[in-house]
């Protein structure tokens, strides 16, 4: 394990995401759908020709695996997406940013992995944390906190999958996967209800597809790279990033 390489993972992963996170939250005027469908489009578009030109098993050696991560990911995405549509942006992800939370418990059951005093603390802390966000904002709506509440549990439970078949698989395989099923679903829950872009917003939608790629790539091979309870409590950063990038963005109008 390469426990320096795989924090400088996480650190990019989570800066990128913040930035996804700022663009979609400006495109309140798409379905939820539809711009997953343009973040997984262009994902696939950097993923395919990488693993073709590398001649890698596109389908993988853990289809099962691979085919429930996928899945877990992109409900836990479409909850997020739609958590933003109710919350303020740094709200909303704070409250996702349990998963780590989540992901430590998963991960005593499903890897065997033990949890120091310490690790525990910080974690309830920052349950705790969450739990003040939703007594001190109390025009928060339900509806969001519920949202984004599920999409953390879905979560952690893929960080800790990604970690079981992080030795067999290619983090390309496993990012495609998810973003193939992402592409189906989306493209089927978007008829009828897709909207033709401007410009400036089909600029969004390919910069928050670009940001999205860059994102999960990184992640994966975060939790390829080192033990869940390392790794996921870093992804608090992202509350950090995205409250200042979602300020910038709420004074800053385009």
């Amino acid at each position: 394990m390469n426990n320096r390489l795989a924090i400088y993972y996480i650190i990019v992963s989570t800066v990128a995401t913040s930035i996804m996170f700022a663009l979609v939250k400006q495109l309140n005027n798409f379905s939820v759908y539809q711009i997953i469908f343009f973040r997984a489009l262009i994902t696939i578009m950097f993923t395919t020709p990488l693993i073709l030109k590398q001649k890698i098993p596109i389908l993988g050696n853990n289809k099962s695996l691979l085919v429930i991560r996928g899945s877990l990911g992109f409900i836990s995405m479409v909850c997020f997406y739609h958590s933003i549509k109710y919350l303020t942006l740094g709200v909303s992800v704070s409250i996702r940013y349990t998963a780590p939370i989540f992901a430590a418990i998963f991960a005593i059951f499903i890897l065997n992995e033990s949890i120091k005093l310490k690790q525990w603390i910080l974690l309830l802390i920052s349950l705790c944390g969450v739990s003040i966000i939703k007594i001190v904002e109390i025009n928060i709506n339900t509806t969001g906190f519920i949202y984004s509440f599920i999409s953390a549990v879905l979560l952690g439970l893929v960080y800790v999958i990604t970690r079981k078949i992080g030795k067999t698989e290619n983090t390309l395989v496993i990012v495609n996967y998810f973003m193939c099923i992402s592409l189906i679903f989306t493209a089927l829950m978007s008829i009828g209800k897709w909207v033709s872009p401007s410009l400036l917003e089909l600029g969004l939608l390919i910069g928050s597809g670009f940001f999205g790629y860059i994102g999960i790539l990184f992640l994966t091979k975060a939790f390829q790279n080192a033990e869940v309870n390392i790794i996921a409590p870093f992804k608090y950063l992202e509350v950090v990033f995205s409250f200042f990038i979602g300020f910038y963005f709420r004074h800053n109008h385009y």
